[in-house]
């Protein structure tokens, strides 16, 4: 017994040191104080300090911003209606923008409940969908804000998760009749079936409807790849085998061919103190179909971020300072993608792993000057 306690603050230990112990084989990383002549500084590439990070999303969309903005600061919808009706229906961006509105209105409503004297947060959403109740944007933004309210103030297996995510399956349902060539409806009801553990046939049929209307699209394969994971309704086989045929049967220039890394991802060990798994060949070689996805896609592909931001913690992990570094040129500035969004304060998170790779590349003799943009 006392042989097991040893081994289990050693582990503690571990994992408390690694993000700041982690060595080199050649050279080093070790931690110095502040202002030290040897100090790596990420502000030397024009990184921006840890509290000007944008958690909100993975990358920059500076008409959402601004639509986000107005919004919350007017309660007035109107705008966030006009800006997804301008969005193409089949496109990775309406994806992302209704998560946006039903994340911004959840996060209202969990900040501001309501009460006597005030109204709830995201009250412009309940006036959407009470003044325009044909509005399929709105249809799409109420019922992802039920899905998020269900996982953010309730636990799987309880009555009012259920009770939550049963609305949430109706408000699908809904949304799908109003814009019936709109995959984003049925995507949404990829995490209702997570949630409500759908067999797997039911699950399958509205897996079928997204390939109808959208047959490479990114955002519906990783809600897809969730519910085949190990820790939900599949197993670590099935989701390799999903991610690898979605990568195989990717277009030109998709970046399905990245699914293999995230399926490495939603199965990595929660302890492993072994550095050479993340130069092990499973990893290897998901990482590298993740680098070529990246060199293919289209720079304004809007889940690029996304595969960037896994892309960093891979890199640093396995110690590839300088593609690493390549990878925090394109998306520093936001954080709101995983693994960062997994973490109770994201911008802390990833600020440690790029203060990480930025000492791995000084260490082996990089410097802002041969750090290509």
């Amino acid at each position: 017994m006392e042989i097991l306690w040893v081994l289990m603050a050693m582990l503690m230990v571990s994992l408390i040191l690694w993000p700041y112990l982690l060595r080199r084989r050649a050279g080093g990383i070790q931690q110095v104080a502040p202002g030290d002549p040897d100090a790596a500084d990420p502000a030397n590439y024009g990184f921006l300090r840890q509290e000007e990070l944008d958690i909100r999303m993975p990358g920059p969309d500076q008409d959402l911003l601004e639509v986000l903005d107005l919004v919350q600061r007017t309660q007035d919808y109107r705008a966030a209606s006009q800006l997804l009706a301008g969005t193409e229906i089949e496109g990775e961006r309406r994806w992302q923008r209704v998560q946006a509105f039903a994340g911004a209105a959840s996060l209202e409503l969990q900040q501001r409940p309501g009460g006597v004297s005030d109204s709830p947060g995201g009250q412009w959403l309940r006036v959407w969908r009470a003044e325009n109740p044909k509005d399929a944007g709105g249809a799409a933004v109420h019922a992802e804000f039920l899905v998020q309210q269900a996982w953010r103030t309730s636990s799987p297996g309880t009555d009012e998760f259920r009770i939550i995510m049963e609305e949430a399956r109706a408000a699908c349902g809904e949304a799908a009749l109003l814009s019936p060539g709109d995959p984003i409806p049925y995507v949404i009801e990829l995490s209702v079936g997570r949630g409500l553990a759908y067999p797997q046939a039911e699950f399958e049929k509205v897996w079928l409807k997204i390939l109808d209307r959208a047959p490479a699209h990114m955002g519906a394969h990783l809600a897809a790849l969730h519910y085949w994971c190990e820790k939900w309704h599949g197993s670590r086989e099935v989701a390799y085998s999903f991610a690898e045929a979605a990568a195989a049967r990717a277009p030109q220039g998709s970046l399905l061919a990245a699914m293999p890394l995230f399926a490495v991802f939603e199965h990595l060990p929660e302890v492993n103190l072994v550095s050479s798994f993340y130069q092990s060949e499973v990893v290897t070689k998901a990482v590298h179909g993740a680098l070529y996805a990246v060199h293919s896609a289209r720079p304004d592909d809007p889940m690029l971020a996304h595969v960037r931001h896994l892309l960093v913690c891979f890199l640093v992990r396995g110690e590839r300072w300088s593609e690493a570094m390549t990878q925090l040129v394109h998306v520093d500035g936001h954080v709101g993608a995983l693994p960062w969004t997994l973490t109770s304060d994201p911008a802390a998170d990833y600020a440690v792993y790029r203060a990480l790779a930025v000492g791995g590349y000084e260490a082996n003799g990089g410097s802002p000057a041969t750090l290509p943009h």
